[in-house]
C-alpha cells in the first residue's frame, strides 16, 4: 500500500507545472514566465527619484543665484566703464596720491590714498570697539539672562539697526562729541606721543568733535546690532547635550562658555563681525555729518579730519552733471567696491582656517 502511494504522489507533483501551463494556454494567455532575479529587485537607493517639482525648484534656485552674480558683475562693469574716462585724464597717480582737485577739467588731479586710509582706519576702530561689546551682549542674552528679560532686551538691541543714519550723525555731533571731549582731551594729553592720539596744527577742534574718534564710536554703535544679532543666533544653536555634559562634569558657567559655546559659535561671530565691517566701510550720511568741513591730509591720528570714500562721494553730488568729473568719484566708488570684496574674502579665509 505504501509503495503504491509514493509514486503516485510524485507523479501528481510532476504534472502540476504542465497543468498550470495548459490552463494558461486555454485561457488565451501565454505561459507565465518569472522575471530574472535582478529585474525583480527595487531601484537602487543611490538614485533618488527626481520629480517635476524638484526640477522646477532647482531651476528657480539656480536662476536666483545666477541673477545675484549677474547684478554684482553688472555693477562692477558699470563702475569700471564710468571710471575709465576720468582715469585717463588724471594727472596724478590714482592709487598713491593724496591730492583731490576736481575743480578744473584741464587740471584734474585725484588720488585715493587718503580716502583709503581714513576709511580703513575709522572702520577698524569701530570694529575694535563693537566686537567685544557685541560678544558680551550676545553671551548675556543667551547664557545668563532669564527668558523674560532676554527677549525684550534683544528686541531693543535689534531696534538700533532701524535707526536712520542721519539720526546717528546728528546724535554723534551734537550729543556724543561734547560728552567725549574730556576723554579725547585726556588721551591727547597723556598719550599724545602715540600717533593714534596725536594732534597736529590745523586739525579739527577736540571740543567740536568733528574727527575720526567721534566718527568711529558712532560707527561702532551702528554696527553693534548686526554683530550682536548674528552672534546671538549662533550661540543659541550650541547643542544642549554639550552644555549639559560640561555642567555635569562640574564646569562653571564661564568654563561652559569657554569650552563649548565660544568654539561652536566662533565662525558665526567672525561672520557677523565682517558684516558689521562691511556696514562701516560703506556708511555715508552719519560720517558726512560728523566730518563735514574738515579737510586735512591723514597722518594716522584719530583726531584728524578728512573724508571716507562714501562721504567724499556724498559731498560731490553737484559735480555729477559732468561725466568726467563724476568719473573721478565713480573711481573712488570702484575702489570701495573692490575693498568690500577683499574684506569678504578675508572673512571667508579666516572662517575656513578656524574650521580646520
Amino acid at each position: 500500500m505504501s509503495d503504491h502511494t509514493g509514486p503516485q504522489t510524485d507523479a501528481t507533483a510532476d504534472h502540476r507545472p504542465a497543468t498550470s501551463a495548459t490552463t494558461a494556454g486555454a485561457l488565451g494567455g501565454s505561459p507565465a514566465r518569472q522575471p530574472p532575479a535582478e529585474r525583480a529587485q527595487p531601484p537602487s537607493p543611490g538614485k533618488p527619484v527626481v520629480r517635476r517639482g524638484d526640477r522646477l525648484f532647482r531651476a528657480a534656485a539656480v536662476s536666483s543665484g545666477g541673477l545675484i552674480v549677474g547684478i554684482i558683475a553688472a555693477i562692477g562693469l558699470f563702475l569700471l566703464l564710468q571710471a575709465v574716462p576720468a582715469l585717463r585724464v588724471d594727472q596724478v597717480n590714482f592709487l598713491t596720491s593724496r591730492l583731490w582737485n576736481t575743480d578744473s577739467l584741464t587740471n584734474l588731479r585725484f588720488g585715493i590714498l587718503d580716502l583709503l586710509l581714513i576709511t580703513v582706519t575709522v572702520s577698524l576702530f569701530a570694529l575694535i570697539i563693537a566686537m567685544p561689546v557685541s560678544l558680551g551682549i550676545a553671551l548675556f542674552l543667551t547664557q545668563y539672562a532669564p527668558a523674560r528679560l532676554a527677549r525684550p532686551f534683544a528686541y531693543v538691541v535689534d531696534l538700533l539697526a532701524a535707526v536712520p543714519s542721519i539720526v546717528f550723525g546728528l546724535w554723534g555731533i551734537f550729543v556724543l562729541a561734547p560728552a567725549l571731549y574730556p576723554v579725547a582731551a585726556w588721551l591727547n594729553t597723556h598719550l599724545g606721543w602715540l600717533f593714534l592720539f596725536s594732534r597736529r596744527a590745523g586739525a579739527p577742534s577736540l571740543q567740536g568733535g568733528g574727527n575720526l574718534f567721534t566718527a568711529g564710536i558712532v560707527l561702532a554703535v551702528m554696527i553693534l546690532p548686526i554683530i550682536t544679532a548674528v552672534s546671538r543666533e549662533v550661540f543659541e544653536r550650541t547643542p544642549r547635550e554639550q552644555i549639559e555634559g560640561a555642567l555635569a562634569l562640574g564646569a562653571t558657567r564661564w568654563e561652559v562658555i569657554r569650552t563649548t559655546v565660544l568654539p561652536f559659535g566662533r565662525a558665526g561671530y567672525v561672520s557677523g563681525s565682517m558684516l558689521g565691517l562691511g556696514r562701516a566701510l560703506g556708511e555715508t550720511i552719519a560720517i558726512y555729518i560728523i566730518l563735514s568741513g574738515t579737510a586735512l591730509s591723514f597722518s594716522g591720528s584719530l583726531f584728524d579730519g578728512g573724508a571716507t570714500f562714501a562721504s567724499k562721494i556724498a559731498q560731490a553730488a553737484p559735480e555729477f552733471n559732468n561725466p568726467t568729473l563724476a568719473g573721478a568719484y565713480v573711481s573712488a566708488g570702484l575702489v570701495l567696491f573692490v575693498l568690500t570684496f577683499v574684506v569678504n574674502a578675508a572673512a571667508r579665509a579666516a572662517i575656513a582656517a578656524g574650521e580646520r
